[in-house]
């Protein structure tokens, strides 16, 4: 079967945003797909503006022309081109026998255009020109089937990561915690008042952050596994400790966060917040603590035991090996094909 995935060329290197992506790429090139890159500004302006109407008429037309033997075509959603995305379709649709599939790395509905009624409107119509989806987890596509969703959808269960670093293999239990995102958007720290080490990493630092809070750096993707040392990597979004707050925590609720992958994939378990979708895969899979309120964190891994850890920390290794060989996009591809 020939398989082709569709892929904005992105170059940012500091910018975890391609990363997954650009490891979802590798790991269905290692399993016989070519890969299709597009090419094209994603800001407004003229120049964007010509090379979008280039992508599509010319790119387009000419690869579909020279690829006619292609029997699927995944497009790695979002491509930050509605114009272009709907021309994908379109073309694909009416020139080639191709099945089109979506792997979805963000639902704007959910995230960027949540009260935005006609927007939602246009986004499930889209999904439902294809002939299915990669989605992140059940809860991802139980919202979709509310919304009106009909082809076939197949959950990832998480994002797996490309991690040639070697994995954190500290045996020792001191309950220390890593926290690893945009800091800007990281507010909860500042009010968060914990007596084990949070050591954070990532762009927009503050000067000054609260007793036992440092912070580490900021890295590529590439690079920041191998400054991850902790026991604990944290998965936590908005402004409170108490919950997850916010446009970016309350997507949480529906969507695979790719730090976990980061944190898992370098050795270490996770604390999450319970309400998100990912808590019932990190507790069922024994890979890190659940949490309602990261106020209840120094008395969690208090009473954390060394043998308790040592248990989550076997199952976080065994689980890294998957998630370094693409176990989990390769399973779902497969099965949303079949």
């Amino acid at each position: 079967m020939n398989k082709v995935l569709i892929s904005l060329s992105d170059k940012k290197s500091n910018d975890a945003g391609p990363k997954a992506k650009r490891d979802i790429e590798k790991f269905l090139l290692e399993d016989g797909f070519k890969l299709w890159k597009l090419n094209f500004k994603l800001e407004t302006g003229m120049i964007s503006r010509f090379q979008k109407l280039f992508v599509k008429f010319s790119v387009i037309p000419r690869y579909l022309r020279k690829n006619k033997d292609v029997d699927a075509f995944f497009i790695q959603y979002p491509l930050y081109s509605t114009y272009l995305t709907e021309s994908l379709i379109e073309q694909i649709r009416n020139k080639t026998n191709a099945k089109l599939y979506f792997i979805i790395h963000d639902i704007e509905s959910l995230r960027l255009f949540v009260n935005d009624d006609s927007y939602k409107k246009s986004e499930i119509e889209m999904f439902n020109k294809t002939d299915g989806l990669v989605v992140h987890n059940d809860k991802m596509k139980t919202w979709l089937l509310n919304q009106g969703v009909k082809v076939p959808m197949e959950s990832l269960e998480i994002f797996d990561y490309d991690n040639p670093e070697p994995l954190v293999n500290n045996s020792g239990y001191e309950g220390s915690v890593c926290f690893a995102g945009n800091l800007a958007k990281a507010e909860f720290l500042d009010k968060l008042q914990i007596n084990h080490l949070l050591k954070v990493f990532g762009p927009n630092n503050k000067n000054v952050y609260p007793k036992n809070i440092e912070y580490g750096g900021q890295y590529t993707p590439e690079q920041l596994p191998r400054e991850l040392k902790q026991n604990f990597g944290l998965v936590w979004d908005g402004d409170t400790t108490t919950s997850c707050t916010g446009v970016f925590g309350e997507y949480m609720k529906y969507n695979n966060p790719h730090k976990v992958s980061l944190y898992l994939s370098s050795g270490l378990p996770v604390i999450i917040w319970k309400k998100a979708a990912l808590a019932e895969f990190i507790e069922s899979n024994n890979l890190g603590i659940a949490i309602d309120s990261l106020n209840d964190v120094d008395e969690i891994l208090n009473k954390l035991s060394l043998e308790e850890y040592r248990q989550k920390k076997e199952n976080v290794m065994k689980m890294a090996a998957k998630l370094r060989s693409g176990f989990y996009i390769k399973k779902a591809v497969s099965k949303v094909i079949n």
